[in-house]
């Protein structure tokens, strides 16, 4: 047999050693090694990238989930914040949610994964905070450090002990890593997501000309209100520094 189908083999049932027989040179108990070991680093993986999501389950649920990822999703790269990518989209186009998962599963495991990223994303250096003061006369952009996020559910809540029975009002989050490294949410209301949305839609724009662009948006406020309100919110933002002064590239 050539060294390739052997490799192909041994891979195989690694990976599913029920639907594929263990490679005849090489003994059980030494397959057995490499079978727990590449799934019990998996398992340890995923799990620690989504801790919330693993508490839901029973140990031999979150087994056979595991499992399932193990067998069936073909892995690009074995790093550790990949395999956590991976998982994701596996749950989002390949896996067909079953009676034990909960219905917010996707949404729980995209929330988590946003928190593992941003915790580990290398930002470009180049970034320059803009100060609170600053928001007026800066054209604004948003910090690689965060992310506009928006579920049906509230994900920042759920345990094992509290899970929501039925999508509701959407929650929109501003997830982001501060400048001690700790990934932090703010729960924002519809307009300041609008804000933050147009921002991220037109980096480098000025307050002023952020709050223009909303103006359609809001009829029901005069362009005094929004810009008042909005120069509160960018403060807020600036203080917590999440805003920067765009650079064009």
């Amino acid at each position: 047999m050539q060294f390739q189908q052997v490799q192909q083999a041994f891979i195989a049932h690694i990976k599913d050693p029920s639907q594929n027989p263990r490679p005849a040179d090489v003994a059980a108990e030494r397959m057995a090694v490499y079978n727990e070991l590449f799934f019990n680093n998996v398992q340890g993986f995923v799990s620690s990238a989504f801790p919330v999501l693993r508490s839901l389950y029973s140990a031999g649920q979150w087994q056979a989930l595991i499992r399932h990822f193990f067998c069936r999703y073909q892995c690009t790269s074995p790093y550790f914040l990949h395999i956590a990518e991976h998982f994701l989209h596996f749950l989002q186009q390949d896996y067909k949610l079953q009676t034990i998962d909960p219905q917010f599963m996707l949404e729980l495991a995209h929330y988590e994964w946003a928190e593992l990223y941003l915790a580990t994303k290398q930002v470009d250096e180049r970034e320059v905070l803009v100060a609170a003061d600053e928001v007026t006369s800066r054209g604004l952009g948003l910090t690689e450090r965060a992310m506009l996020l928006a579920y049906p559910y509230p994900v920042h809540t759920i345990s094992s002990d509290n899970q929501p029975k039925a999508a509701g009002e959407v929650q929109c989050y501003l997830l982001y890593r501060n400048q001690d490294d700790d990934v932090k949410f703010v729960l924002v209301n519809q307009i300041t997501a609008a804000l933050l949305q147009t921002l991220q839609q037109q980096p480098g724009a000025t307050l002023k000309q952020l709050v223009q662009s909303l103006s359609a948006l809001l009829p029901q406020f005069s362009p005094e209100q929004l810009l008042q309100g909005a120069e509160d919110i960018m403060r807020n933002f600036a203080a917590k520094g999440v805003l920067v002064s765009f650079q064009a590239s």
